[in-house]
């Protein structure tokens, strides 16, 4: 079996900034309002959101400075308060920067988007780092938080030309690490799923950003790997826009079955539909 290899993305934040800048740049004023699958963003509000995101990301890691930060309360559910901080947090900022204009929102967004490629190019890519949450509650590598970053400006962008009805940014060379780096929470996933070692369950993805990853059961744990050498128990074969809209909640799990197909053991199958890569 081969082992997955690192999702490598620092070379992509610039092209995908300036397909955001490009796009915010030709919005009409009833385009900026228009809502998103966020419940009560519009469009303007989710570019604020990754100007957010640019300056949260700056201000903690560049700038080691931690304002407030997030402390779990013991007997608490830690996933569930660290979402509904995250929520708030975001939300607070929403209401707060609605007040810039899209003009000043598309000049901070290029200056805040020079500052942040310029700090992951500094980071040392392959040190361990803090945990990616949707992926499990070990510490991570670098380029899997940073891969983590990029899957995150993509899918607000996503959802913004959504909204606004343009096409997205589908090429292989900016899709296909999105959903690389997505189907790192499949073990996260099935981290409670005893099965018998060795087994085996696959996950195809069709379309030109697609590919195909197994889950394999040894040592106790689920581990994900490119190439099986056995027939998978389960498989599981959807479509990349499917994909992408499971993970991120986009649709739900009945919709994806009802586009994805499912063989051998169903119940791991639809398991398999169980992943989120967000924070949500």
């Amino acid at each position: 079996m081969k082992l997955i290899d690192p999702v490598l993305v620092v070379d992509l934040f610039p092209a995908e900034r300036d397909a955001l800048l490009d796009l915010l740049s030709g919005l009409s004023d009833d385009e900026w309002g228009r809502p998103t699958v966020c419940e009560g963003w519009s469009a303007k509000d989710a570019a604020l959101h990754l100007l957010g995101d640019d300056i949260g990301r700056l201000s903690r890691g560049r700038d080691g400075y931690v304002g407030v930060a997030f402390v779990p309360k013991e007997g608490r559910d830690f996933e569930a308060e660290l979402l509904a901080f995250i929520n708030e947090a975001n939300e607070r900022w929403v209401q707060a920067t609605r007040r810039i204009s899209p003009h000043l929102l598309c000049d901070l967004l290029r200056f805040t988007g020079e500052e942040t490629q310029r700090y992951f190019q500094s980071l040392n890519l392959f040190e361990i780092g803090e945990p990616v949450s949707w992926a499990g509650p070990d510490p991570a590598p670098v380029w899997l938080d940073i891969a983590r970053e990029y899957t995150e400006r993509w899918l607000h962008q996503q959802q913004i030309r959504d909204a606004v009805r343009r096409p997205g940014l589908k090429e292989r060379r900016t899709f296909a690490p999105v959903l690389d780096t997505f189907v790192r929470a499949l073990p996260h996933t099935f981290r409670d799923v005893n099965a018998p070692e060795g087994t085996q369950v696959k996950l195809a993805i069709s379309g030109d950003a697609g590919g195909e990853w197994s889950l394999v059961r040894g040592d106790g744990k689920w581990g994900l790997y490119l190439d099986a050498d056995a027939e998978p128990i389960a498989a599981v074969v959807m479509d990349q826009e499917t994909a992408w809209r499971l993970f991120t909640k986009g649709i739900s799990k009945d919709e994806a079955s009802a586009n994805a197909t499912l063989s051998g053991d169903r119940s791991l199958g639809m398991k398999v539909l169980d992943t989120v890569s967000i924070i949500a």
